[in-house]
């Protein structure tokens, strides 16, 4: 078996990709507490899109792609599918987008969330799979049976208690410190993924006839995407009235209607009524 390495440059891309799995996860956990008090069915659509963006594209996916930066195989060069890299970013966003579905539309109750849990940590092992099949290497990779299922459960598990988190969340403390968490348990589970993976060379060269493009030439066009999503989920969450605007202005409102009313009433009481005609002599 070669040599695999999870940590080649060191702390560097776990700690880079731990924080953006916290910003990702702060911004969607936001996002999800615009959406219970939105008014209307369009707009808790669309904070459930923006929330998917920031979980799936953010918090897992790119945090995925970082840590992969630092991964290596001694003997090895290590290539990616361009088109299976991209589709493992499509599959985490609708994932947890069907997962914030089911939980933020209806009332919600332990069985959507169970369920919602289960649906969206299947789906985010199956988008951190996916992503290790697009690594095209001089190599047979096989798996850990048991690693394999102890990182779908944690993946089940995290996704359970994130959308357990949308639900009942919406003080900027709390969340921050949920964010914390779920940072840990994304990580926990791409770590225990990877460290499912072994990896037997089959050619004694470098890799010189591996297809694909390098990390270093996804990195620039990946870290530019994650970087425009992250500013217009900022943009949108800066944008859009908070619970407590909403609330001001309604009371501004009835403000206003009361001394509109008031001033009709005034208007009406100070106006004299024309008197009847009495002819003189009667």
């Amino acid at each position: 078996m070669a040599d695999v390495h999870h940590f080649t440059h060191g702390l560097v891309t776990p700690g880079v990709a731990y924080a953006l799995s916290i910003l990702g996860s702060t911004l969607g956990l936001i996002c999800t507490a615009r959406m219970r008090t939105a008014t209307t069915g369009k707009q808790r659509f669309w904070w459930i899109v923006l929330a998917a963006w920031a979980l799936g594209g953010t918090a897992i996916w790119a945090m995925h792609f970082m840590a992969m930066l630092g991964f290596s195989v001694t003997g090895a060069q290590i290539r990616y599918e361009i088109l299976r890299t991209a589709v493992s970013a499509l599959v985490a966003i609708v994932v947890v987008g069907l997962g914030l579905w089911i939980v933020g539309f209806g009332r919600p109750n332990v069985g959507r969330i169970v369920v919602g849990g289960i649906f969206t940590g299947v789906g985010v092992a199956g988008m951190h799979y996916l992503g290790m099949f697009a690594m095209r290497l001089d190599g047979d990779v096989s798996y850990d049976t048991g690693l394999v299922a102890a990182s779908v459960v944690i993946a089940i598990v995290a996704a359970t208690v994130a959308l357990w988190f949308t639900v009942v969340l919406s003080k900027p403390l709390a969340i921050a410190g949920a964010a914390l968490l779920m940072g840990v348990a994304v990580c926990g589970m791409h770590y225990t993924g990877m460290a499912a993976m072994s990896v037997r060379l089959t050619a004694p060269t470098l890799g010189s006839g591996v297809g694909g493009a390098s990390a270093a030439n996804l990195l620039v066009p990946i870290g530019v995407l994650v970087l425009l999503v992250i500013g217009g989920l900022v943009f949108a969450i800066g944008a859009a009235p908070t619970p407590e605007d909403l609330a001001a202005r309604e009371y501004l409102d009835r403000v206003q209607a009361a001394r509109e009313d008031a001033a009709i009433g005034t208007q009406r009481g100070t106006v004299r009524r024309p008197t009847a005609f009495t002819p003189r002599g009667k």
